[in-house]
């Protein structure tokens, strides 16, 4: 958002971003990270460079509180910084909070930060020295299923690898109503899809599952009928869990009036714009969209790059329509397009628009899809390091997936 905002830019006018951290992190590789088939070096990228040479000026000390009805932002250090027009692009707090036992400082591993992956990775390497149990997957409300589905493949490939599979009994444990619902009633047959490669990697599942709590080596699941009623307990034993939480919006953005929802999700119109403060417009994660539909245990609808990064550009170029005098008129395409890597295979879907019905609604499997990914994850990369802001996924994933005619 800073690089393409900076590219807008009138003379007079300055980009600023606030963060909690001086480095990018590039997010879809942390499962690899997790088993130690990356370091956190090889996926971030130190921001203080890049961003001095663009001219955005960059604070590391967060966001504290935001003041919206007086455009301003209390920061971590104390001080406060004034606004003209601000973009919430902060991703979502991990409500590791809300199951007790939950999360890398309890009785669980998560991919969801790359900190939280290298902690993994120590952990990983302690497993594979004595193997046992694993319980993977997704709770109650969580939103981003894809990295579940990856970890818990890529484990397997791994475990292969090593040649000590056959001693690690495999358990997929998710919210969704199936295998392949994915927060957004399946694309394509992602259905049959994911069921198969569970199915031809032994890797057993229980869907309608609410998580009840986390003990040291144990994991406690509801199994729900369709009416969300539990109708059947599990107690998961396991010597290596990883569950994808539940999202909420940052502490900064809590209890504002009119900016958010319950959970602190932003909202935004179609131009990323919030209705109640028309000075700040919001992109990515932590923006509030419905389910797709209802499901017996709750689960949210994901937001992945293709549309986040749509969502930037037309926040981006609104705001220079405003500087203008102008109206806003740019929208996201809010569509999804997504690799999903399994170690040594991968699954791609591509969904136009997100929420159904659906004008395009493919998935595929291959190994080819493992390749994009890497090749994208140093693309990626390499154009933050170069403060490049161009739509990386918008303008190439599709064109890479041979749909640029659906496109």
């Amino acid at each position: 958002m800073a690089y393409e905002m900076q590219q807008l830019l009138r003379k007079e006018d300055k980009v600023t971003v606030v963060s909690n951290s001086d480095y990018f992190q590039f997010t879809p590789s942390n499962p690899w990270v997790a088993v130690n088939w990356r370091t956190k070096n090889d996926i971030v990228v130190p921001l203080a460079d890049p961003m001095g040479k663009k001219g955005i000026d960059f604070i590391t000390s967060g966001a504290k509180k935001l003041d919206a009805e007086n455009n301003r932002i209390e920061l971590g250090d104390g001080t406060t910084l004034d606004y003209d027009y601000l973009t919430i692009a902060t991703g979502p707090m991990l409500a590791f909070h809300e199951i007790e036992g939950f999360g890398p400082d309890a009785h669980t591993h998560s991919v969801c930060h790359v900190d939280h992956a290298v902690q993994a990775g120590e952990a990983w390497e302690e497993f594979c020295r004595n193997p046992g149990p694993i319980v993977v997957g997704a709770v109650q409300g969580a939103s981003c299923f894809g990295p579940a589905y990856e970890f818990a493949l890529i484990m397997d490939t791994d475990l292969r690898r090593r040649k000590i599979r056959d001693k690690v009994p495999m358990t997929f444990v998710t919210s969704e109503p199936y295998i392949g619902h994915l927060g957004l009633g399946g694309v394509g047959d992602t259905k049959g899809l994911l069921e198969s490669e569970l199915r031809g990697r032994h890797i057993d599942w229980i869907t309608n599952c609410k998580t009840d709590k986390f003990e040291a080596g144990k994991v406690f699941v509801s199994e729900c009928d369709n009416e969300g009623n539990p109708v059947k307990n599990h107690e998961l034993e396991n010597k290596f869990c990883m569950m994808l939480p539940a999202f909420r919006g940052i502490e900064a953005l809590a209890g504002i009036e009119g900016l958010g929802n319950p959970r602190d999700f932003v909202i935004v119109d179609k131009k990323q714009r919030s209705p109640k403060f028309p000075n700040i417009f919001s992109a990515g994660v932590c923006i509030a969209i419905p389910p797709v539909e209802a499901t017996p245990v709750p689960t949210g609808c994901p937001k992945t790059g293709f549309m986040i990064e749509s969502m930037v550009t037309a926040a981006a170029e609104n705001i220079r329509e405003l500087l203008d005098g102008k109206e806003p008129t740019h929208e996201g395409s809010w569509s999804a397009a997504c690799l999903a890597d399994f170690g040594d295979g991968g699954a791609a879907f591509v969904a136009i628009p997100q929420i159904p019905p659906r004008n395009v609604n493919w998935s595929s499997k291959g190994k080819w899809v493992h390749l994009a990914k890497v090749a994208f994850e140093k693309y990626f990369l390499r154009k933050v390091r170069r403060g490049i802001g161009e739509p990386v996924y918008e303008k190439h994933m599709v064109k890479m997936m041979g749909l640029q005619r659906l496109k």
